[in-house]
């Protein structure tokens, strides 16, 4: 298992490439310097030169390939100075950077780590291809907390590019779902490219939290029983949806294009239309009264189109004497401000 690393960490060490790079231009210039000192000096060949400046440099202790005059041996006594200066030099800005980016990586990791303990009412992707990140989307555009999941590290790069807390690792494995924090979440969504591999996670997911609300992706008909036996309380299959959508679009057009605008692609339409679901607590102010006596759509601006109850019957457009009760999801439409007001003075 492997928590996604930071962007650009060697970036973030201030000077680090330049350092770097003048290690590598001081040994070059003072090899070629010495090369050509020698070559000049004692008229030996270009390859002997090279050879009596690459062993001065390295001090290997070598003896002298040619003998030196009294000229050559101060031009080599000041090559060995340098050479041992710059060295000495390289060796302790190696140091440097080696130990700033251990330790920018331990403690980035830690940083890591304690954002994902600090994970709580979460919702936890499992899979970063095209679904997955269109779930992801949706999750940020509601001001959701999400957390990714992903073994390939291409895939991954997108979810930690955009800053969200990563895993790259296997989500089928409990250990990494507790990793995850599935104890603390809220939902999970298993979007991986394999049926097998969804059906693995949401019989993980739901070993580990048996009230996790856990919605899978599936391939056809056949997947989507395995996944609800899994234990998936949504199964969703992308082609067949496409393919309703599509048929939708020739048979009832004007009613796809309603119901487009009133979920999830009202932001490109430039509507502020939205349908959602809003709990009744035991402490709900509205308890006990009707749907009339509420004033629900005077206040907010939103129709109660549907009610689930608890025992998971739906009302669908229910009466104004329909009764507000304990349990109950209410299933509202309306401009996005009205119905984010009324969830959060129900709650």
């Amino acid at each position: 298992m492997e928590v996604a690393p930071e962007v650009g960490v060697f970036e973030r060490i201030p000077g680090s490439l330049f350092r770097a790079s003048l290690i590598s231009v001081l040994l070059t210039a003072l090899l070629f310097g010495g090369t050509l000192g020698f070559y000049l000096i004692e008229g030996a060949s270009w390859f002997d030169s090279f050879y009596m400046a690459l062993i001065t440099l390295t001090t290997v202790g070598y003896g002298e390939v040619f003998t030196l005059s009294t000229a050559g041996r101060v031009f080599n006594s000041i090559l060995m100075i340098s050479g041992v200066t710059v060295m000495f030099i390289s060796v302790a800005i190696l140091a440097d950077l080696v130990l700033k980016l251990e330790l920018a990586h331990t403690l980035g990791q830690r940083r890591r780590l304690r954002m994902f303990q600090k994970l709580t009412k979460h919702y936890i992707v499992c899979g970063a291809g095209r679904v997955g990140r269109g779930v992801v989307n949706e999750l940020l555009r509601n001001h959701a907390s999400v957390l990714v999941i992903d073994i390939n590290k291409d895939r991954a790069e997108w979810a930690i590019e955009r800053g969200i807390p990563t895993l790259i690792a296997d989500a089928t494995r409990d250990a990494t779902l507790r990793e995850a924090h599935i104890d603390a979440a809220r939902g999970l969504v298993a979007a991986l490219s394999s049926d097998a591999e969804n059906v693995y996670v949401t019989l993980a997911a739901r070993a580990l939290s048996p009230d996790l609300v856990v919605s899978a992706r599936s391939s056809d008909e056949e997947a989507g029983d395995k996944l609800r036996t899994a234990g998936a309380t949504t199964v969703l299959a992308p082609y067949g949806l496409i393919g309703h959508r599509l048929a939708q679009s020739l048979l009832s057009p004007h009613v796809l294009s309603f119901l487009d605008v009133a979920s999830a692609f009202e932001k490109a339409s430039g509507s502020g239309l939205e349908i959602g679901q809003v709990p009744v607590t035991e402490t709900n102010r509205y308890l006990s009264e009707t749907l009339e006596s509420s004033q629900i759509r005077q206040r907010y601006g939103v129709i109660v189109v549907a009610i689930r109850k608890p025992e998971g019957g739906m009302c669908f457009n229910p009466s104004g004497e329909t009764r507000i009760e304990s349990g109950d999801y209410l299933i509202a439409m309306g401009e996005s401000d009205g119905l984010r007001k009324m969830q959060a003075d129900f709650s």
